[in-house]
C-alpha cells in the first residue's frame, strides 16, 4: 500500500499545478516603408486633389518628399512663424510674454495704410472680441493664435513684432517657400493677390527646428510644442495616428485649401506635413489628411 503513495501524491500534485500562461501575442511589425509609401501615393492619386507630403522619422530612418516644393497659400499655417518670432524677440530681450497688448480691432491694409478690421464672422474664436478695449498678454494672444487659430490674435501680434522680422527670421531658419507678407484678412492686398505662402519643405523646416530644439533655444522650442500640442481642432493627422498619440500641429483652412503640418510623438516621433488643394468640402480633406497619414506612419 505504502508504494503507491508517493505516486499518488505525484499524480494529485501534477493536476493542480497552476497552467502556463499563453505568450503575449507580438505586436506587428509594421509594413516596410516602401509599401507604406506606396499605399500613400495610391491615396493620393486617387483624390483628384492636389497634395504636398514632407515626412521624415526624427532619427533619419525614413524620409519622403512628395510635391514638397508645390507652392500653395498658407492659410492659418503661416502663424508658425509667426509664434518663432515671438519666442525670438523674447529670447533677445525685445519683449516678455507677460507684456500687455491693447485689443484694438483697427489694422492698416500693406497695400495703402488704409484701416480694415476683423470681422467675428470670418474668424474661428470669439475670445480676443470680448476683450477689445481691454489688454491681453502676448502669451496670451499667442495661444489663441494657435490653438483657436484667431486672425484677430495674429494680426495684434504681427503688428507688435513687424512683418518684416518675421520674413527675416524664416529666411535666417532656411524655410525657403514660407512667405509671410501681411496679416489676415487684408481684403485689398488680397484682391492684388499679395497672398502668404507656403510649401510643404518650408513648414517641414520650421518644425524640424522646434523638434530638435533648435527654433530660438532648447526652452523655447519646448514651450512651442506644448502650445501646438494643445491644438484644438484635430480632424486631419490626429484622426490618423493611434488614439493618445501626441501631436503637435497647425491646421490652416480657406476655401479648397486644407491643411495640416504636424510634429507625431508616436512609437517613432516623426515630422509630417500634408498641404491640399482643390477639395471643396473641409471634411473630406480632413479624412484625406487622415488617411495619408494613417497610411504612411509605421
Amino acid at each position: 500500500m505504502n508504494i503507491f503513495i508517493p505516486v499518488l501524491a505525484m499524480t494529485l500534485a501534477a493536476t493542480t499545478q497552476t497552467p502556463t500562461p499563453p505568450a503575449p501575442a507580438k505586436t506587428p511589425e509594421p509594413a516596410p516603408f516602401s509599401a507604406r509609401r506606396l499605399a500613400a501615393e495610391k491615396i493620393i492619386g486617387e483624390s483628384a486633389a492636389e497634395v504636398s507630403v514632407a515626412y521624415r522619422v526624427l532619427d533619419g530612418s525614413e524620409e519622403w518628399m512628395h510635391e514638397a516644393d508645390k507652392v500653395y497659400h498658407a492659410a492659418s499655417t503661416m502663424k508658425v512663424p509667426v509664434m518663432i518670432e515671438l519666442f525670438r524677440q523674447e529670447s533677445e530681450k525685445q519683449l516678455s510674454l507677460s507684456e500687455t497688448l491693447e485689443v484694438r480691432n483697427e489694422f492698416k491694409s500693406v497695400v495703402d495704410g488704409s484701416p480694415y478690421s476683423m470681422d467675428l464672422g470670418d474668424d474661428s474664436d470669439a475670445t480676443v472680441y470680448k476683450n477689445v478695449g481691454k489688454t491681453m498678454t502676448l502669451e496670451e494672444l499667442n495661444v489663441q493664435m494657435i490653438t483657436v487659430s484667431s486672425n484677430f490674435a495674429t494680426n495684434l501680434l504681427i503688428d507688435r513684432l513687424g512683418v518684416k522680422n518675421v520674413r527675416a527670421t524664416v529666411e535666417a531658419m532656411g524655410a525657403y517657400g514660407v512667405e509671410v507678407r501681411r496679416g489676415v484678412e487684408d481684403q485689398k492686398a488680397f484682391d492684388l493677390g499679395i497672398i502668404n505662402e507656403t510649401t510643404a519643405r518650408g513648414l517641414f523646416v520650421l518644425l524640424n527646428a522646434i523638434a530638435r530644439g533648435t527654433a530660438v533655444t532648447k526652452s523655447a522650442s519646448q514651450r512651442m510644442v506644448d502650445v501646438l500640442a494643445a491644438q484644438k481642432f484635430n480632424d486631419g493627422i490626429p484622426q490618423g495616428v493611434p488614439p493618445g498619440t501626441k501631436v503637435a500641429h497647425k491646421t490652416g483652412t480657406i476655401t479648397r485649401v486644407h491643411h495640416d503640418a504636424a510634429i507625431v510623438y508616436g512609437a517613432r516621433p516623426c515630422l509630417l506635413v500634408i498641404l491640399t488643394r482643390g477639395i471643396e468640402k473641409e471634411a473630406d480633406s480632413d479624412a484625406l489628411i487622415a488617411r495619408i497619414t494613417k497610411a504612411l506612419l509605421p
